[in-house]
């Protein structure tokens, strides 16, 4: 991880090529995902926005189809270290995507809402949402967190009763976390494994509506 990471923008996924001056929410994948995942959800998104679905920098070890944002495997798996570096090299793809936006958004899945919290914590300032499901806050300090207790964004953290993938070590934390540095909604979903419900999407576009009819003009 000495070397910084790289987004490749060619890979990227975006909902209309007219953009400028709209609302962006940009799709996160989870591990072993890639652009292509989240993009299915676009019709369930509030309309009058812009959508990108980013593909993650990394490629899982073998025979894990897919990409990553950080490793999760080995004794250093899901690093705090690894998912700022994930965090800072979404914020470097972000400097030239998403020049003309109104408001910025994100949308995570698990690895991916942890990039986007991450993100969230490096440059509080530049987003008006993020929506996280199934995923955690990287435990550490930086140096934006004393912010977030002041600016306080909105988030929604979703998730399923019956997930079993984020450690509950992790999600204990994220319990913790959030309440202290957003204006936090969000929801357990009876039965939910690591995975996106109906019910859920419904709640998301509520989220993301509310997000959209606080942009000033």
């Amino acid at each position: 991880m000495s070397e910084k990471l790289t987004i490749d923008d060619a890979a990227t996924r975006w909902s209309t090529p007219d953009r400028a001056g709209m609302p962006l929410v940009v799709l996160l994948h989870g591990y072993g995902a890639d652009e292509h995942d989240l993009f299915g959800l676009v019709p369930h998104l509030p309309e009058g926005i812009a959508a990108a679905s980013v593909a993650a920098p990394l490629t899982p070890p073998w025979p894990m189809p897919g990409r990553s944002w950080y490793p999760i495997e080995g004794l250093d798996g899901r690093s705090a270290d690894a998912v700022t570096a994930a965090a800072d090299a979404f914020l470097r793809w972000l400097d030239t995507a998403a020049t003309g936006a109104s408001s910025v958004a994100l949308l995570g899945f698990s690895q991916g809402a942890a990039v986007a919290l991450q993100a969230l914590r490096l440059a509080p300032e530049r987003f008006g949402a993020v929506a996280a499901l199934s995923g955690y806050a990287a435990p550490g300090e930086l140096p934006h967190d004393d912010d977030l207790k002041e600016l306080r964004p909105p988030v929604f953290w979703g998730r399923g009763s019956h997930d079993d993938v984020i450690p509950p070590a992790l999600i204990d934390h994220t319990a913790q976390w959030l309440p202290e540095h957003s204006e936090l909604s969000g929801r357990v979903y009876i039965g939910l494994t690591h995975s996106i419900s109906e019910e859920e999407l419904v709640d998301v576009r509520l989220f993301l509506t509310k997000w959209v009819e606080g942009i000033t003009p």
